[in-house]
């Protein structure tokens, strides 16, 4: 087999260039020989056969495009001679779906240490989290982030040198990270946004329960509050949140409102005094041994390109349906992203009724963005463009390989927790970080995070892992990516890499493990405001 080229899939109209190809070089797939006409770059695609206007074309076994132009055997596959075309979505009856589920007896009876919170559910990390109820109060929880991160040991000197590094200085001697008074507490966290106020009631409803899930974390041991006062996201709001979230939710929340102080100095004064006796209470926390089964991990994609879904995604697919068989659960997000499998993702659903909720929120969120003058056909960016991602369609096909082969078990709005073990999808906007902040809330204690080009995502509360479709970038960035699935670009098999990954995440969960975002300090929080400004 030549190695410049890959089938993916036997019904698609295309290959995929694995490297450069020269205009009218010969190249082959198994006894498939190709003359290419005109160059076609590594990641790109190429034509099997000639294409009239108007054909469609298929990738991954699916319809991700139609020929807007003449296009002959050989030749590249780009924006000039294909547009996004995707299978039409109807709920006829299907067959009930049966899942070839893996081999999980190597990981039978093993382990993390988790964080087992009073109701049994368990976290990877112990964090305490601070945040707004409104943008108003985003100074404040800046001083309060300075006041503690350094002196109690949460700040990495790590940056202090990337700082004097860029300005050609070396480091001889960096300021010393003082010891933890808090050891078992893994961080203080603080979320700042822009939401809260100047928008409408439904936005600030929809932040308080965002937050209100952030809290019930189990990765969050307690929370401080801050308000100002007049804001829409009230304390009431918030509280009456946090009682639909968890009517039994027994942490720490300490909540201060700036109008209802003496002074600004006060109020904050107060909030450090009581994070610093919160924090000795949180301290008393211990990990403990807990089965994987325990695990509850999110996949997404961002910064993907001709690779993601070659090699990532369909390795943390499997590793989807690994911990799926496990008996633990796995978050699908990312709806732009699936447009064009919807009909693989419908015969999936294991309730006729989750079929039809996944239908009317593709739909919705179809015509959401018609309303706004633009269409899911627009999802690809120019960096996956660039990259070999030509179409929506095609750039979902490969995204949709993150979730693996495992029945869905349930369909979820934006910030909906999850509600049974197994696989659900989650509706949420292709965003990086909206999606991410999406898939914390529904109750992911592990993020999967693919990316071609890079990207350095995190999250305030759990652990998120880039994992790279190609070694180049693993290597280029080598500091914000944690797991390289280049290899399966030269011949190693995916599922000795999935083996490999759920090892990582598996340390990653029991804290032996940081991820690399954590230690850039990349904590993003960013809510899907999905009404007007007043």
């Amino acid at each position: 087999m030549n190695t410049k080229l890959l089938c993916i899939h036997p019904d698609d109209d295309m290959l995929v260039a694995l490297a450069d190809l020269q205009d009218g070089e010969q190249a082959h797939w198994e006894q498939e020989q190709i003359t290419t006409v005109g160059p076609v770059a590594a990641k790109h695609k190429l034509a099997r056969r000639d294409f009239a206007i108007g054909e469609t074309l298929k990738l991954y076994g699916v319809p991700v495009g139609k020929a807007t132009q003449a296009i002959r055997r050989g030749e590249a596959i780009s924006t000039a001679n294909l547009a996004h075309h995707a299978a039409e979505v109807s709920l006829q009856s299907t067959e009930p779906y049966r899942w070839n589920a893996p081999d999980v007896q190597r990981w039978q009876g093993q382990t993390f240490d988790g964080v087992v919170r009073s109701d049994g559910r368990v976290g990877t990390a112990n964090h305490w989290l601070v945040f707004p109820l409104v943008f108003c109060e985003n100074r404040n929880i800046e001083q309060l982030r300075k006041a503690v991160e350094r002196p109690l040991g949460y700040a990495s000197d790590d940056l202090a040198a990337y700082t004097l590094s860029l300005l050609g200085e070396d480091m001889q001697a960096p300021p010393r990270t003082p010891a933890r008074p808090f050891p078992n507490v893994d961080g203080v966290r603080f979320i700042t946004h822009a939401g809260g106020c100047g928008g409408t009631r439904a936005d600030a409803r929809a932040l308080c329960k965002l937050l209100a899930a952030y809290a019930d974390h189990p990765n969050v041991a307690g929370i401080t509050v801050l308000s100002l006062g007049c804001q829409n996201a009230q304390i009431a709001m918030f509280k009456e949140a946090l009682a639909a979230q968890n009517p039994q939710f027994d942490k720490p929340c300490l909540i201060y409102e700036q109008q209802a102080s003496s002074d600004e100095a006060s109020m904050m004064k107060a909030a450090l005094q009581d994070l610093l006796k919160a924090l000795a209470e949180a301290n008393n926390v211990q990990r403990q041994p807990v089965p994987l089964s325990m695990l509850k991990i999110g996949v997404k994609c961002g910064g993907s390109d001709g690779f993601s879904g070659i090699s990532a995604n369909p390795v943390m697919g499997l590793v989807s349906d690994l911990v799926v068989g496990l008996g633990g659960s796995s978050i699908l997000a990312e709806f732009p992203e699936l447009c064009g499998v919807e009909a693989e993702l419908i015969a999936r659903c294991e309730d006729p009724q989750d079929q039809q909720r996944f239908v009317s929120m593709m739909k919705a969120f179809e015509e959401q963005a018609q309303a706004v003058g633009t269409s899911l056909a627009e999802n690809p960016s120019p960096g996956n463009i660039r990259d070999g991602l030509i179409t929506d369609a095609m750039k979902s096909a490969g995204a949709a390989r993150k979730g693996g082969s495992s029945p869905i078990v349930g369909v979820l709005s934006y910030g909906e927790q999850l509600k049974r073990a197994g696989l659900s999808l989650l509706c949420t906007p292709g965003n990086d970080v909206e999606s991410v902040t999406a898939i914390v809330a529904s109750g992911a204690n592990v993020v999967l995070f693919s990316t071609g080009l890079g990207t350095p995502t995190g999250n305030p509360i759990v652990p998120v892992l880039k994992i790279a479709s190609n070694s180049a970038v693993a290597t280029r960035l080598a500091d914000m990516i944690d797991f390289d699935c280049g290899p399966v670009l030269q011949g190693t098999p995916l599922p000795q890499l999935a083996d490999d990954l759920l090892g990582l995440i598996q340390k990653t969960a029991a804290g032996q493990y940081q991820s690399k975002a954590e230690r850039l300090q990349q904590y993003d929080f960013l809510f899907w405001k999905r009404d007007i400004s007043l």
